[in-house]
């Protein structure tokens, strides 16, 4: 993914909730979100050309997503891929807190990424930027994109407004979908620098990428409820931003 928001136990009746964007070149294989065949318990969408996943949870209360970092050297030829690290997680039955201790050593191997680890009882937050490092994180709502956690990037600074405002009660869970929908760029003097140049970082400074190319393969928004199967809604979308179709999915408990 490349933008998320979520709020960690500061909603009345959901403990986790999340919602992101995942930008993607067009061209790349993708599976809808889905029960994976190997692994029914997990539902998510599938990178059909690496294996992994950027955002999938599990009937046994797990829950993981990773965004990459842009600002970063050029990986090693033959990194490991970072869509695995969710599939392992919510495929696997360790602690949240254990799972990110185990991976710091191996970190280092990946290119850059932000990984959220949930397990239904802790949020913890992983990065191997600019040296790798876990965090058990407190209640509260939190924005992750490219960059380290809560880089206040304009994008970021919009979803989690959206976000803070459904944990205070102010608005329904839905608009986080409108939120993710925004189409405006950030002003030049507000743009972040990661390398990539200008006209690219203005393309994807919006929290919705519109392009031929590249740009928002899929919105989501997971509840994850106190009592009751976790849900997940994907919207899907295609060059310039043409709706794909949606799915709404339950868990398996």
């Amino acid at each position: 993914m490349c933008l998320i928001a979520c709020a960690y136990r500061c909603h009345p009746d959901y403990p986790l909730i999340l919602a992101g964007n995942r930008d993607e070149f067009h061209g790349r294989p993708t599976a809808d979100a889905a029960p994976w065949p190997d692994a029914p318990q997990v539902v998510g969408g599938r990178d059909l050309e690496a294996g992994g996943s950027w955002l999938a949870l599990s009937g046994r209360g797990r829950l993981a997503a990773v965004t990459n970092v842009r600002r970063m050297a050029q990986p090693l030829p033959g990194a490991p891929s970072r869509g695995a690290l969710v599939a392992d997680f919510v495929r696997g039955e360790a602690r949240a807190a254990d799972a990110a201790v185990a991976l710091l050593d191996r970190a280092p191997a990946y290119a850059g990424f932000n990984l959220l680890l949930w397990d239904g009882d802790t949020l913890e937050y992983v990065s191997n930027r600019p040296t790798p490092r876990h965090t058990t994180l407190p209640p509260g709502v939190y924005g992750l994109s490219n960059d380290a956690l809560d880089t206040p990037w304009p994008k970021l600074l919009r979803l989690r407004a959206a976000m803070q405002a459904v944990a205070d009660g102010k608005r329904h869970i839905d608009t986080l979908f409108t939120a993710l929908a925004d189409p405006r760029p950030a002003a030049d003097a507000e743009m972040p620098n990661t390398g990539v140049g200008a006209p690219m970082e203005r393309l994807l400074s919006s929290p919705f990428i519109r392009d031929a190319r590249y740009g928002t393969r899929a919105s989501t928004v997971v509840t994850v409820p106190a009592h009751g199967a976790a849900r997940l809604v994907e919207r899907r979308f295609g060059p310039e931003g043409r709706p794909l179709g949606e799915s709404t999915l339950e868990a398996p408990q």
